[in-house]
């Protein structure tokens, strides 16, 4: 095989990491193929809701870099002609307080400041943000990827050494944990449910004190309701309980909720581990191998700034 640095790449994993590394590439000349076993909307990407904001990620001052390369990469598709499915919506983060945020975002969000009484019955911040409809970016990730020559194919991986190319980029999320293999990589679950929207136009984040989370995103689809953070569990059956409690969390924040129909539930296993790995390594026969996993609940957040990185790595 020709290991020339020139050669072909090939991307595992067709997520929002794999998809936008695989862009960065082919945009940079490439030639790049994705292979990716499940169909973008199978994928864990899929079900994210999604809200950019650094969420459960590290190494922390590695991962800011990160997700605001991703904010100018949103807030520039949010202007744009094209349907990316980003739109600038503003709302409040709760149990924030702007001096925590204030040395690395308060200079780089307009507008950011302390939620009011009116606004939020507690401590939060009020910004406007890139809201990512996932279900439309995805496929508009997928079709400039191809429009700039990358191919995407419908291929399951059990070994590095299946790949036919002399550069491997590994964006495998949770499946990096036997395919690498990375025992540290886990999975969070999450469960969503989906209402009709009686109205609401802003989006809302908040944790009480018992810890359990409540988030609100109008989406195109209709109202996203969360949220749940289990670790180690691997089901993606949506639970009814489970669903009537995130209701009832968000109805106690928006009691307009409370009578809104259900349109659908939706389960996704976030791939956290310690720290994301995104560095080079050698296959056994010493291709290149580089490595982009570990997002956890911040993969649609540090999206571009990773997939940046990732394309240097490539180059050397």
């Amino acid at each position: 095989m020709t290991r020339e640095p020139g050669g072909e790449i090939v991307v595992v994993g067709g997520g929002v990491i794999g998809l936008t590394t695989a862009l960065a590439l082919a945009e940079r000349g490439r030639r790049v193929r994705v292979w990716t076993r499940d169909a973008v909307d199978e994928t864990t990407s899929a079900v994210a809701g999604a809200l950019w904001w650094p969420y459960r990620i590290e190494p922390v001052a590695t991962a800011r870099v990160w997700a605001l390369r991703s904010l100018e990469v949103y807030e520039e598709l949010a202007r744009g002609p094209e349907p990316a499915g980003v739109r600038m919506a503003e709302g409040v983060q709760g149990e924030v307080r702007l001096d925590e945020a204030d040395a690395w975002l308060a200079g780089r969000v307009p507008g950011l400041r302390a939620a009011t009484a009116g606004e939020y019955a507690g401590t939060g911040l009020w910004a406007r943000l890139p809201l990512i409809d996932m279900p439309a970016h995805l496929p508009w990730l997928r079709e400039r990827f191809t429009a700039a020559g990358g191919v995407v194919e419908t291929r399951s991986v059990s070994s590095f050494a299946e790949v036919d190319a002399p550069v491997v980029v590994n964006c495998t999320g949770l499946a990096a944990r036997e395919l690498v293999p990375d025992p540290s990589v886990r999975p969070v679950r999450g469960q969503l449910v989906v209402v009709e929207n009686p109205g609401i136009d802003t989006w809302l984040v908040s944790t009480d004190a018992a810890g359990e989370h409540a988030y609100l995103f109008p989406q195109p689809g209709g109202l996203v309701l969360g949220g749940t953070s289990e670790e180690d569990a691997w089901s993606l059956e949506p639970d009814p309980e489970t669903a009537e409690a995130i209701i009832r969390r968000c109805a106690a924040l928006r009691p307009e909720v409370a009578g809104a129909r259900v349109l659908g539930h939706r389960v996704g296993l976030r791939p956290t581990r310690p720290a994301v790995r995104l560095e080079r390594d050698t296959l056994p026969d010493g291709r290149l191998l580089v490595h982009n996993y570990g997002h956890g609940g911040a993969g649609v957040t540090v999206a571009w700034g990773c997939a940046d990185e990732a394309a240097r790595l490539v180059s050397g």
